[in-house]
């Protein structure tokens, strides 16, 4: 049986990261990870401000990790991409795909010519002029995407696919087995948190908030006086804890930013599931850089009420030649979460 091979790679705000598998028959093998840092600026809030030293960063990153190819997957997921669940007539898939930029202007923010569009078939249901076909819209601004596109084409690299986080994090971290609970995935990244609710793999709510774990270093950078890294490592140090003794300005900053974020992340699930009586969500999958935070997962099942639990993408794989071990592997595993979902989406 022959062996497929696909690279997942993530350009978020604070570093591009990437993650090849492979799959033969139902075997998949995490077969490299890497990651590098960008300079701050580079990349805000998940779109790309300026490609040379993204493009630079990444082949940087090949070069370091030993990638087999050059052909990847990319992610979008931020506060210029639009999910809305709708219903369109059922066609075929290439005719659906025709008539997408006809059907979904009305739903759009923005001229549907200044969009990257794709439709995520849920199900088909019977509508009042026929079958219907219920799914999830997701339209990108082009610029978004271009932008990323142009920075992976400068380093040498070709981009065989765009999609959204939210689905990568789907194919990674999430429950996908029938009959499994109502979850919600939660990734928290630098800039962007990206949260999608699903059920046994089939996804209902979509929410991009531009909150993260760098809003906590840079209010403690502010009000400190320090600099960034300083602020950075001191927020790693003290994590969520109750003020006390020299550090207590910086544990009411911390805590207070905490706070704000996960208000925002309970807030989007109280909205989903007033919008959907009777669905409960049961468990947070969290992920991200910004997840790691002591005491983090701690507050937010105390600000949801619901079980937390961190995500493993790469539970059910083998590990290939990544020249990382066991103990690095997990070290790693919430950062990987997307690019492994994303390298997925391509095997």
């Amino acid at each position: 049986m022959a062996r497929r091979s696909a690279i997942g790679l993530d350009i978020g705000t604070s570093g591009v990261r990437a993650a090849e598998l492979s799959r033969r028959g139902d075997v998949v093998t995490l077969e490299k990870f890497g990651q590098v840092a960008l300079p701050e600026g580079a990349v805000r809030d998940g779109e790309v401000i300026d490609a040379a030293p993204v493009a630079e960063a990444i082949r940087h990153l090949w070069s370091a990790a030993g990638f087999s190819h050059k052909r990847v997957y990319l992610g979008v997921g931020n506060q210029r991409v639009v999910v809305r669940t709708i219903e369109l007539p059922d066609l075929a898939p290439n005719d659906l795909r025709k008539a997408l930029p006809f059907q979904v202007q009305d739903y759009l923010p923005m001229p549907v010519d200044q969009a990257v569009l794709d439709f995520h078939k849920l199900e088909t249901a019977e509508g009042q002029a026929g079958p219907v076909a219920r799914g999830m819209l997701v339209a990108a601004r082009r610029d978004v995407v271009m932008g990323n596109i142009g920075a992976v084409k400068q380093a040498g690299l070709r981009a065989e696919g765009v999609d959204l986080i939210g689905f990568a994090l789907l194919r990674s971290t999430g429950s996908v087995t029938p009959g499994t609970p109502t979850e919600a995935l939660v990734d928290i990244g630098a800039r962007v948190t990206n949260i999608i609710v699903h059920t046994g793999g089939v996804p209902h709510f979509v929410r991009i908030l531009l909150m993260g774990g760098q809003d906590i270093t840079d209010a403690l950078s502010e009000r400190l006086g320090l600099p960034t890294f300083e602020a950075e490592g001191l927020k790693q140090q003290l994590g969520i804890q109750p003020p006390s003794g020299e550090w207590a300005n910086a544990a009411r900053v911390i805590d207070g930013k905490a706070a704000a974020l996960m208000d925002e992340i309970r807030g989007s699930l109280d909205y989903y599931a007033s919008t959907n009586p009777g669905v409960d969500i049961q468990q947070l999958v969290v992920s991200g850089g910004g997840s790691k935070l002591s005491g983090l997962a701690e507050g937010l099942a105390a600000a949801t009420q619901r079980n937390v639990v961190w995500g493993n993408p790469t539970e059910s794989m083998n590990l290939g030649d990544t020249g990382l071990d066991e103990n690095q592997i997990a070290a790693v595993q919430s950062l990987a979460a997307v690019p492994v979902g994303l390298a997925l989406g391509g095997i």
